[in-house]
């Protein structure tokens, strides 16, 4: 088990110091969403009237702001898989003696690290938009916040694994990560019934993530969350578990097959 754990720490501690030490890549993760959140909610909010009550749509923007931000900073975290094959220190890393796990488990503990942190960061906003954050949305936010990084980062991996340069990589993530964002009831309530939009919603994981964080601001006590809220974390760790098996298989495959 030593044997397992000294890298996957040395590896989740290179990615939060080099994260750290590159600026630009913080001001990106978490500035970019939050003048989204600002100028969309600011821009659609006169005519939001979907989710009824007092909500306004800063309020319901918010969770997906979350989510759009540990997204983000999965996705420079994962940039670091492409960055380390080009420097030779993933193909240094690949023959060396170590489980197959290491790599995965190292970047996705890394990753889910840093979107953990930017997202406690930008809930000192949550008063802003008449949310309430004490310690019931806290107990609740913290598990949401640990599995929907897992699984951003795993998204992540999965993209920049196979990939060989920093533009295809982006270019993936604009056709396939923000439409899974967009369609996941962050930025819109997705219709019921039968639709082809409602499928869409009931099968993107990301809806699942959106959904944990919100039920957990909208809690009133931990003691009591909603059904829904369990039943979005379970989701959203199924899914998780998915994607680290799918990155343990990728990166025990040897390269002749």
């Amino acid at each position: 088990m030593k044997f397992l754990w000294t890298p996957v720490r040395a590896l989740w501690w290179r990615d939060v110091i080099r994260f750290l030490r590159q600026r630009n890549r913080i001001i990106g993760a978490l500035a970019t969403p939050l003048v989204f959140w600002l100028l969309v909610g600011s821009g659609f909010g006169p005519s939001f009237h979907n989710t009824g009550g007092n909500e306004t749509y800063l309020a319901y923007f918010f969770p997906g702001t979350i989510v759009l931000i540990m997204l983000f900073t999965a996705i420079f975290s994962t940039i670091s898989v492409i960055e380390d094959r080009r420097e030779g220190f993933l193909q240094g890393a690949l023959v060396a003696p170590l489980s197959p796990a290491t790599i995965p488990l190292g970047k996705f503990l890394g990753g889910t690290t840093l979107a953990v942190l930017q997202a406690i960061l930008f809930c000192v906003l949550a008063p802003l938009a008449h949310i309430p954050i004490g310690l019931n949305q806290i107990i609740l936010l913290l598990p949401a916040f640990l599995l929907v990084g897992f699984c951003m980062t795993g998204l992540g991996f999965l993209v920049a694994w196979p990939m060989d340069s920093t533009q295809g990589f982006h270019a993936i993530m604009n056709i396939f990560l923000m439409p899974l964002w967009m369609m996941s009831g962050a930025l819109f309530p997705m219709p019921a019934g039968s639709g082809w939009l409602y499928w869409v919603g009931v099968l993107n994981p990301v809806s699942y993530s959106v959904s944990a964080i919100r039920d957990a601001f909208m809690t009133e006590s931990f003691l009591t969350p909603p059904p829904h809220y369990l039943f979005s974390l379970m989701i959203t760790a199924l899914f998780g578990a998915v994607t680290f098996g799918i990155s343990f298989y990728l990166v025990a495959k040897p390269k002749s097959e």
